[in-house]
C-alpha cells in the first residue's frame, strides 16, 4: 500500500513538472527519427547510393508525404505543433556546425594544380553555376504568377530558385569520391575544386539575397551586405591568423584537446549567431567560421574525428525531418506544380550535366570525362535542402515551391551515382589513377578532407 501511494504521489509530481512532460514529446520524437535514418540510410547503401541520401529519404516519409498520409493521426501525435520550434533549433545548429565542417574540409588554395589545370576547373565551375542559375531564373520568371508568395518580388523569386538549382552538394561529390578512390584523379581534382567554388558562391549569393529581400530599404540591405562582408574578411584574415597556433599545436600533438574543442565551439557558435543577427542566416556563420579554421591536414582530420560522426548521426537527420514535416503534397495535382516541377527538374538537370559536361569538353577532357564531370556536379544533396529551408524560413519561397524543389534535390542526387558509373565504368577509373600515378597528369594533392555524407 505504501508502495502504491509514493507511486502514485510520484506520477502526480512528474504529471505537474511541465519540462518533463514537454521531454517526453520530444524524445520519441528523436527516436524515431534516428531509427528512421539508420535504416533508410542502410537501405540506401544496400542499393549503392550514398547513405545521406537515405536519411534525406527518411526525413521526407517521416513527414505528410507518406506517414502523415497514411496514418495522420500518428504524425500529429509524434510530431506535434510544441515539439517543431525544438526540432527547428536541433536542426539549424546541427546546420551550422555541418557547414562548418564543410568549411575546414575546403583547400581555398590550387592544390598543386598547374596553370592549365585551374583553368580548366575555373570553366567547369563557372559552367556549374552560370547555366543552371540563368535557367532555373527563367523558369521563376515564367512560374512567377503560378507559384511566388505575393510580398515577394519577381526578380528575387526568379533569383532564388536559380541560385538552388546551381547548388552542388559538395560533401556528397567528395564522399563519392573518396568511396572510389577517386579523389587524386584526373576529373577528381577538377571537381573537387569546381565544386568548392560553386558552394562558396552560392552561399555569398543566398547571403546577398536574404539580404535585399529583408532589407526594409536600400540602406539596410546594403548595411547587412557590407557587415557580412566585413565579418567575412575579418574572420579569413584576422581570426585565421588568431587560430593557426591552435592548429600547429594539433599538428604537434595529433588530436584535439578539451580546451581547443571549447574554442572551436565558441567561434563557431559566435559566428552563426552574429550572422543570424545581421540577417544572413546561422550557416553561413558556421560556413565562414570553418574557412577561417587552421588549415593542417592534422587539424581536419582530427576535427572531423571530433564532431563529424554526431552532428552527423544526430543533429542531421533532425534538420531532414523538419525539412519533411514542411514537404508537403497538396495541390501537386495541379497543373502549374506539376509544370513547375517538370521545368526545374528540366532545367536543373540540363543546367548542370550538360552544361558542365559541355563546358568540361571545350577544355580539353574527353566526352567520357566530361559527362561523368557533368553526372558528379549534378548531385545537390543536403545543399540545395540547406538553401531552400532557408528561404522558406525567410518568406523567399511557398511551401509549393518548397516541396517542388525537395523533389528536385532527391531525384537528382538519386540520378548523380548511377550516372556517374554508366558513363565512367571501372576500367577507365583504373586507366584515369595510373595517369596520376606516372605524373602524366599534373601533381598528386589531396584538395579535402572528406565530410560525411
Amino acid at each position: 500500500m505504501l508502495i502504491s501511494d509514493r507511486l502514485s504521489q510520484q506520477h502526480v509530481v512528474l504529471a505537474a513538472d511541465p519540462n518533463l512532460q514537454f521531454t517526453l514529446k520530444v524524445l520519441p520524437a528523436l527516436l524515431v527519427i534516428l531509427l528512421a535514418s539508420a535504416l533508410c540510410g542502410r537501405l540506401a547503401i544496400s542499393v549503392r547510393q550514398p547513405r545521406v541520401l537515405g536519411e534525406m529519404v527518411a526525413g521526407v516519409l517521416l513527414g505528410p508525404t507518406l506517414l502523415g498520409y497514411v496514418a495522420p493521426a500518428a504524425e500529429h501525435n509524434l510530431f506535434p505543433a510544441s515539439i517543431k520550434p525544438t526540432l527547428y533549433f536541433l536542426g539549424t545548429v546541427g546546420l551550422t556546425l555541418y557547414m562548418f565542417l564543410v568549411g575546414v574540409g575546403l583547400d581555398t588554395g590550387s592544390g598543386g594544380l598547374g596553370a592549365e589545370e585551374r583553368r580548366r576547373s575555373a570553366v567547369l565551375a563557372t559552367s556549374g553555376i552560370v547555366p543552371p542559375l540563368a535557367l532555373g531564373a527563367a523558369v521563376g520568371v515564367l512560374m512567377y504568377r503560378q507559384l511566388s508568395l505575393p510580398d515577394v518580388s519577381r526578380a528575387i523569386f526568379a533569383l532564388f530558385v536559380g541560385g538552388a538549382l546551381a547548388v552542388t552538394a559538395f560533401p556528397m561529390l567528395a564522399r563519392i569520391l573518396y568511396e572510389r578512390g577517386l579523389e587524386n584523379s584526373r576529373i577528381g581534382r577538377h571537381a573537387l575544386l569546381a565544386a568548392s567554388v560553386d558552394d562558396g558562391v552560392a552561399w555569398s549569393f543566398l547571403a546577398f539575397l536574404t539580404a535585399v529581400h529583408n532589407g526594409h530599404s536600400a540602406a539596410a540591405a546594403v548595411r547587412t551586405l557590407v557587415l557580412g562582408g566585413v565579418f567575412a574578411v575579418v574572420m579569413l584574415f584576422v581570426g585565421a591568423r588568431l587560430l593557426r597556433p591552435m592548429g600547429a599545436r594539433v599538428a604537434r600533438t595529433g588530436h584535439i584537446g578539451q580546451n581547443q574543442m571549447y574554442i572551436i565551439a565558441l567561434v563557431v557558435l559566435g559566428s552563426g549567431w552574429f550572422t543570424d543577427w545581421i540577417g544572413i542566416y546561422s550557416v553561413f556563420g558556421g560556413f565562414v567560421a570553418g574557412m577561417a579554421m587552421p588549415r593542417n591536414p592534422e587539424f581536419r582530420e582530427a576535427l572531423h574525428g571530433r564532431m563529424m560522426d554526431f552532428v552527423g548521426t544526430f543533429l542531421v537527420p533532425v534538420f531532414f525531418t523538419f525539412s519533411g514535416l514542411n514537404t508537403k503534397l497538396n495541390g501537386f495535382t495541379q497543373p502549374s506544380v506539376l509544370i513547375g516541377l517538370a521545368a526545374m527538374l528540366g532545367v536543373g538537370f540540363i543546367g548542370k550535366f550538360v552544361g558542365c559536361g559541355l563546358a568540361a569538353k571545350s577544355v580539353g577532357f574527353s566526352w567520357q570525362e566530361s559527362w561523368a564531370l557533368g553526372s558528379l556536379m549534378n548531385a545537390r544533396g543536403m545543399m540545395i535542402l540547406i538553401f531552400i529551408n532557408i528561404g522558406l524560413a525567410q518568406h523567399i519561397i511557398s511551401q509549393k515551391v518548397f516541396s517542388i524543389l525537395v523533389f528536385v534535390a532527391l531525384i537528382t542526387s538519386a540520378a548523380s551515382v548511377p550516372l556517374f558509373r554508366w558513363v565512367m565504368p571501372q576500367a577507365f577509373v583504373a586507366k584515369d589513377l595510373s595517369k596520376v600515378a606516372t605524373g602524366v597528369e599534373g601533381q598528386d594533392a589531396s584538395l579535402v578532407s572528406p565530410p560525411a555524407g
